[in-house]
């Protein structure tokens, strides 16, 4: 607040304090500067209400004191505003925030799954040939035992197709042998 005597020689005017004012307020961490001042009483910018010079200083006003609480008013009201978009800018942020958690899980999700669906596929893929490789082998088995029983037959048929006379037949002494035997007329001793 700034206030001068009528008597005082050198009269001072509102613009000489902006400088300090601002530098009081940045130091404080204010958001706002007032002025409130009685200096220049015939200036009718000063006399007609709340003057704005932010032109000069960022949110810095000069009011006269009988506008004083309608000042404090309107500058509570802002606070109480900004104080409410604050509040909604920071629900605003937590639900990005959850969004972009929800996502990320999500993305985190579809990898995990992604690298176990690889792995059960590529292991269900080995069983497969490894089972392909069970019948291709099953398979070379059945074959080679089917061509065993067909041996066994053929050896079966020739077996039973062989009698004395043609084991003897390219045998002359053989036949000769086997003849005696078979005659009556030779007998043991």
């Amino acid at each position: 607040m700034k206030n001068e005597n009528d008597t005082t020689a050198t009269k001072k005017k509102n613009e000489d304090f902006f400088k300090e004012l601002d530098k009081d307020r940045n130091e404080k961490g204010c958001e706002y500067a007032v002025l409130v001042s009685l200096l220049e009483p015939d200036n009718e910018l000063y006399n007609s209400g709340i003057v704005d010079v932010s032109h000069r200083y960022p949110k810095m006003y000069v009011i006269r004191p009988q506008f004083f609480i309608p000042m404090i008013t309107l500058l509570r009201n802002a606070a109480t505003n900004a104080l409410q978009y604050k509040q909604e800018l920071a629900l605003v942020r937590a639900q990005n925030i959850d969004v972009t958690n929800f996502e990320s899980d999500l993305n985190k999700f579809k990898d995990a799954f992604s690298r176990n669906y690889d792995l059960a596929s590529r292991q269900f893929q080995t069983a497969i040939e490894e089972i392909d490789k069970s019948i291709n082998h099953l398979q070379k088995t059945r074959e080679a035992l089917l061509k065993s029983d067909n041996n066994l037959r053929l050896a079966n048929d020739k077996a039973q197709d062989v009698t004395v006379k043609k084991l003897t037949r390219k045998n002359p002494t053989m036949a000769a042998k086997f003849a005696e035997l078979d005659s009556p007329d030779t007998e043991n001793d």
